[in-house]
């Protein structure tokens, strides 16, 4: 390779010789020097302007500058994660997004002002509800209706085989170490079922408190590490099981529950759903958007007057207007291009926000004893295989229905999109909600009940 003039670069060949320009040869920069969706030099830009305003005592928690905050960060860890060696295919992305900021914060090697910053606007904001109704309600539009309602009827099966077989397994496996039967129950497993830290670890210790005639402080800092762990181990599954679909293909529908019928393609109905054309047009997907945070409106009212959580509800009403055809095929396509925009787009930015603002890194370290990890892996492992046979066994695509049973141990809707994002299968949102947020809230519900009569 040589340089002839300052426009042109010549690049020999035995063949011709080629002449591209220095325009040309920064636009392939551009386009394909990237850390994860960020070109590179807006990447080493995007740095660059934090670190000065880092540098100045105070980094803006508004929009504009968390935007390119939460890109340059989480797309960061999530591209090392991706790197590492033989792990990097296995979830390690997901989990060195929402981990490793986790990490830096404990150590005090992430700034101050970047911690600061980036907890007041994802608490401020509630960015997660965004996404996750984005994600839900896209989700949801781009499924064929009749797997939409087979997967819903049939999902519940294996979910509660999965948990009876991992709650009964669980107990064997601390039984056999010396430890306490209550302990095992109420401070293991079922804090690993309960849906995660807002829905499932806060009441479990709100009830224990009233119950068990202890501080709820002292009962949270008892559950929350195991939820945690619980969490990883789920991220770490699903990873794998994503590379044991690219191996045997036949195991999963890649998203999909139900393997369609003979003779009708995969995301067809009576009419066939309009694939993402790349040519939408802007106003469609605007209108996409707004169908996302309007259905998540109306959850809020329904959690008002009926406690349902709002993105349950929303679910539940995204599926029926799915069902019932409220929306125009372009409206779907909206739908789905909003969905495939923060899939590709926010996921790791939000990860990295949810490490800094709510993953606190002692708690999940003071989990890793021995008996609690054999404890915690072995009622994830049982839960998630018995979902994979039982899921095969009853036509489902097993290693789909895996991955929805790896979120009925993670972190609510956090541990969702961690797991999706490992398991490659952000499609299975809507499913996720179901395992983690209904099935959560009914085992919390069901073992207090059992508790408080246990005590009487």
């Amino acid at each position: 390779m040589s340089t002839t003039d300052d426009s042109y670069i010549v690049v020999e060949n035995t063949a011709n010789t080629k002449r591209i320009s220095v325009k040309e040869k920064w636009w392939h920069i551009l386009d394909n020097w990237k850390v994860g969706i960020i070109p590179l030099p807006l990447f080493l830009l995007a740095g660059a302007l934090i670190g000065i305003d880092c540098l100045g005592g105070k980094l803006p928690s508004d929009i504009v500058v968390m935007v390119a905050t939460l890109a340059f960060f989480g797309f960061a860890c999530g591209e090392f994660g991706k790197r590492l060696p033989i792990i990097g295919k296995m979830g390690a992305a997901a989990i060195c997004a929402t981990f490793i900021p986790s990490a830096l914060v404990h150590y005090g090697l992430l700034p101050d002002v970047v911690v600061a910053s980036t907890t007041t606007f994802f608490k401020s904001t509630n960015i997660l509800y965004l996404y996750i109704c984005c994600i839900i309600v896209g989700s949801i539009m781009s499924m064929n209706r009749r797997t939409l309602i087979q997967g819903f009827l049939r999902i519940f099966f294996p979910m509660l085989c999965g948990e009876v077989a991992g709650m009964l397994v669980g107990m064997g496996v601390g039984l056999m170490l010396g430890m306490p039967p209550f302990q095992i129950f109420f401070f293991l497993i079922l804090p690993i079922m309960a849906g995660g830290v807002g829905e499932g670890a806060i009441p479990l210790s709100i009830g224990y408190a009233a119950l068990l005639h202890m501080e709820q402080g002292v009962a949270l800092g008892r559950i929350l590490p195991v939820v945690m762990l619980g969490g990883l181990t789920a991220i770490v599954i699903a990873g794998c099981l994503n590379r044991l679909g690219k191996r045997y293909p036949h195991l999963t529908g890649e998203g999909n529950l139900m393997p369609a019928k003979p003779g009708v393609q995969e995301g067809s109905d009576e009419e066939p759903l309009q694939a993402a054309s790349g040519k939408t047009d802007v106003t469609t997907i605007a209108a996409g958007a707004l169908l996302a945070v309007l259905l998540y409106m109306v959850g809020m009212l329904g959690y008002k007057l009926i406690g349902l959580p709002a993105p349950v509800g929303m679910l539940f009403i995204a599926v029926l207007i799915k069902l019932a055809h409220g929306v125009s095929p372009r409206m779907l396509e909206g739908s789905q291009v909003v969905y495939k925009f923060f899939q590709t787009s926010v996921t790791y930015p939000i990860l990295f926000a949810v490490g800094v603002a709510i993953t606190p890194w002692q708690e999940l370290v003071n989990a890793f004893t021995l008996n609690n990890l054999l404890v915690i892996v072995s009622t994830v492992g049982t839960l998630v295989a018995t979902g994979f046979l039982v899921g095969k066994k009853i036509g489902m695509y097993p290693i789909d229905v895996a991955i929805v049973s790896c979120c009925q141990s993670g972190q609510g809707g956090t541990g969702d999109v961690a797991i999706l994002t490992a398991g490659n299968r952000m499609a299975l949102m809507p499913f996720a909600q179901i395992a983690t947020r209904i099935g959560g809230a009914i085992n919390v519900s069901v073992a207090l009940m059992v508790l408080g009569n246990f005590i009487l």
